[in-house]
């Protein structure tokens, strides 16, 4: 009995221990969306707060190609500086010339890792990683069928009154038809800016370099408003046109982020009450 006393005092003490690093508890909660735009922000979600993100977008493609898809991210803050994210796409259509062709998506899980907060002089930086599960059918190249693995840096700042996301990836796509992995990077940069009151405007140029004979590089621009419902709850939609062949020719988005809950609430409790016993 004695024993599991101890024991239970330890996981208190040291849940409160974690919960006591710099700003890990907020007052509130608050959505921290990585939408709608493609670059994503060096901010992690909150520390023990489950996220939801999910988006409804409808893509034009070269050749008369149309693709339309649901993707959702579910976003958890396990440590202060460490978020947990899992890519799902539960619907995923594309009509060509042969017809409408429909399958479940591919799951991408990752993380990403806050490595500095913003200071006077260094932006906040981050570094994500993902692994993508394929799970789309492979019928009509909705799918490849194969494991593909990206590494983002990403760096944000906040400075006179716009927030600035910038994102540069290293993709490694396996080859479909053949052994070994093509290559190719992304460089991605936002801005965004209050409009009126809970409304934002956002917009974004992103390019990718070259990844094989089928998919050159190209440029891209992307542009959206944000409304923040509630601090909790934000809502977003936009377009993106391409700037340059090979990408995007048009695309249509709009989605939402929502914070659903506080997992470690429980443990904040209990470390309140043992502030005392853990001295």
């Amino acid at each position: 009995m004695a024993l599991f006393v101890c024991i239970g005092g330890r996981s208190v003490c040291f849940s409160q221990w974690i919960g006591k690093q710099t700003d890990c508890y907020q007052d509130t909660i608050a959505a921290n969306p990585n939408r709608p735009t493609v670059s994503n922000p060096a901010h992690v979600t909150q520390y023990g707060v489950l996220e939801l993100e999910y988006g409804w977008d409808h893509y034009w493609l070269k050749g008369g190609v149309r693709q339309a898809s649901m993707t959702g991210l579910l976003k958890f803050g396990m440590l202060c500086d460490i978020e947990l994210r899992w890519t799902i796409t539960p619907f995923l259509s594309q009509t060509d010339s042969q017809g409408t062709h429909q399958t479940f998506g591919d799951n991408w899980l990752g993380t990403e890792v806050r490595l500095h907060r913003q200071t006077r002089r260094v932006p906040t930086m981050a570094v994500s990683y993902g692994l993508k599960f394929p799970s789309a059918a492979t019928d009509h190249g909705l799918g490849t069928g194969k494991f593909d693995h990206f590494i983002t840096l990403a760096a944000s700042e906040h400075a006179w009154h716009f927030n600035f996301d910038i994102n540069l990836t290293q993709y490694i796509i396996a080859r479909q038809n053949a052994s070994g992995f093509d290559q190719n990077q992304q460089l991605a940069i936002a801005l965004s800016r209050p409009l009126h009151g809970a409304l934002q405007f956002s917009g974004e140029i992103y390019g990718n370099t070259r990844l094989n004979e089928a998919n050159p590089g190209f440029v891209s621009s992307l542009w959206a408003l944000s409304y923040t419902v509630f601090p909790r709850l934000v809502i977003d939609g936009g377009f993106e046109a391409g700037l340059t062949p090979g990408g995007p020719h048009r695309h249509v988005f709009a989605g939402f982020t929502y914070s659903i809950a506080e997992l470690y609430r429980a443990g904040r409790r209990r470390s309140r009450r043992s502030d005392k016993g853990c001295d």
